[in-house]
Formats: structure tokens, C-alpha cells, sequence
């Protein structure tokens, strides 16, 4: 392999190279390199490694959602279907006002 001074930035033809990105093994200068968790990489593969993520991150936050709405749902059914059981277990004379007049006693 030749040595790094005789290759030129991929991006800046004018400037030679410092540094061979190990994922896309193209050649960059100073300012097209950077270092990410002990790993020299250039700015297009970092680009790449950090959308994937964020990719799968939007998958769960979709389904997430969608239960979270189902889950709602399901609470707002259950809650009204609990204050519909009630009222039925309510005696008739409660519905009708029967149970709220007072009987006064025939003189």
C-alpha cells in the first residue's frame, strides 16, 4: 500500500490525505475525519451509522404510540361500561323520583 501523503482527500483534491475511513475505506483529509468512540471515521459513515438507529428508534415509537392509543381505548370502554353497570344496578324508583318524595301520612 502506498503511503497516506501520496493520496489526496476525497473531497479537497488540493489537500493530501491523513487518515483511511475503515468503513468506506476512502481517504480524507483533516477536516473530513473524525474521531467516534475510538474510531477514526469520516463525516458520510458517521452520517449513515447515526440515521440507522434513529430509524429503528421511529419503528418503536410508532408502535409504541399505537398501543399507548390502545390502551386508552380499552380505559375509556371500560370506564364507561363500569358507570353503565352501575346505573343498571340502580332500583327503578331511583330513575323514576319515586324514591325521593316523601309520604306524608292521610289525615
Amino acid at each position: 500500500m502506498a503511503d497516506l501523503t501520496q493520496h489526496r482527500c476525497l473531497n479537497h483534491t488540493a489537500r493530501e490525505a491523513v487518515a483511511r475511513c475503515p468503513s468506506c475505506t476512502q481517504f480524507f483529509c483533516r477536516e473530513c475525519i473524525t474521531e467516534h468512540d475510538g474510531v477514526i471515521i469520516c463525516a458520510g459513515c458517521l452520517r449513515k451509522q447515526a440515521a440507522a438507529p434513529a430509524a429503528r428508534r421511529a419503528k418503536w415509537n410508532l408502535i409504541g404510540r399505537a398501543g399507548l392509543a390502545a390502551l386508552g381505548f380499552l380505559a375509556c370502554w371500560l370506564w364507561f361500561y363500569a358507570a353503565g353497570q352501575i346505573l343498571l344496578a340502580l332500583p327503578s324508583d331511583f330513575h323514576e323520583g319515586t324514591m325521593w318524595k316523601v309520604k306524608v301520612p292521610d289525615e
